[in-house]
């Protein structure tokens, strides 16, 4: 195993920011991992496990501590009669696995097609789009504990997943290193088609084809996801981001009657359990007066979509979080609402 000195972050992350780990090690199995996690505890060094680097902002100062790179691969599939299990290393590519079960004809994941990261990362977040969460085929979790120092695993629902969160990024934040994800899919399943961007584009398709396949649905998904700014195409501006930076948040009854006052609107909306409903970020984002384009300096807001922030050219995660806190202050004055930011921060 081998650890490297004062490696700069921005080249591991999308959006292209951040400093140097004063440490730094890729660790491409289970027992590097665990070599890697004793190696910090014995010198009292922090560590951090960065994965794609898709969902991060790291400060322009860097990081100070371990920063462990989870790069080990593998995928194996077991099929019986009524479900397929995918057996898949963390530092796999997130959506070359999609696109793999879409091919292989199993359904469950082809609507989260395009996100960029790693596999590792999908249970932390408990990633989603377009009407599908990882929570919904998660069987079990596999992840090195650093408290016992020891690998455990996690079914779904010891996970406690709810909306972009788990115990990962919550109650156990940073106790856990996730070196596996097992997801139970559907062989010969059809294709989750809910929102309405999807299945405006598939009603342009020709009539005569039927039922739209799986990897037509994962194809159409990053089509829309790259209309919207969402897609890492070299070459594009606006991929310098974290994706979304800003959760869609769940409030109260009371709270959309105040945005439909403030705006004389009524604001898009989408059910969130019993007295709570979901509004759009980006929505809220452009009647606080923010629009696609919008820029601070070396930092903006994405072309296409208002939830991405961008870095535009050579940004500092100071500009970054400078825009991010005029767009949250301007929402909370007019709509009395908190967006809480979705990427992690680190180094801060």
């Amino acid at each position: 195993m081998l650890i490297e000195e004062n490696q700069l972050l921005a080249p591991f992350t999308t959006f292209g920011i951040g400093g140097p780990a004063r440490w730094f090690v890729r660790a491409a199995s289970e027992d590097e991992i665990a070599e890697a996690a004793a190696w910090a505890g014995d010198n009292g060094v922090a560590l951090f496990v960065l994965g794609g680097g898709s969902n991060i902002l790291v400060s322009d100062e860097g990081f100070s501590g371990l920063i462990l790179h989870v790069v080990n691969k593998g995928i194996d599939a077991e099929t019986d009669a009524t479900h397929t299990i995918y057996k898949v290393s963390a530092g796999e590519d997130w959506d070359a696995f999609v696109e793999r079960t879409a091919c292989d004809g199993c359904a469950g994941v082809e609507c989260l097609a395009g996100i960029p990261g790693t596999v590792g990362g999908t249970p932390v977040q408990n990633v989603g789009a377009y009407g599908q969460e990882v929570a919904s085929v998660i069987q079990r979790v596999r992840a090195f504990d650093l408290q016992q120092y020891a690998f455990v695993e996690f079914t779904a629902a010891e996970c406690d997943f709810s909306y972009r969160r788990s115990r990962f990024n919550s109650i156990d934040r940073e106790r856990y290193i996730v070196s596996r994800v097992d997801y139970l899919l559907k062989p010969g399943g059809t294709p989750t088609v809910r929102y309405a961007d999807l299945q405006k584009v598939l009603q342009e398709r020709d009539a005569g084809k039927g039922e739209p396949t799986l990897t037509e649905v994962t194809d159409v998904v990053r089509r829309v996801r790259q209309n919207k700014g969402m897609l890492m195409v070299d070459g594009d501006p606006n991929c310098h981001s974290a994706g979304s930076f800003f959760k869609n948040p769940i409030v109260t009854e009371s709270q959309v009657r105040q945005v439909t006052a403030a705006t004389a609107k009524e604001p898009p909306r989408f059910p969130a359990g019993p007295g709570k409903v979901k509004l759009p970020a980006a929505w809220l984002i452009e009647q606080a007066g923010f629009s696609k384009g919008f820029t601070l300096g070396t930092a903006g807001i994405s072309s296409r979509h208002t939830l991405a922030l961008i870095n535009c050219g050579g940004a500092t995660a100071r500009e970054i979080l400078d825009l991010a806190s005029q767009i949250a202050t301007e929402v909370k004055a007019r709509f009395g609402i908190e967006l809480e930011m979705e990427p992690v921060m680190l180094g801060f």
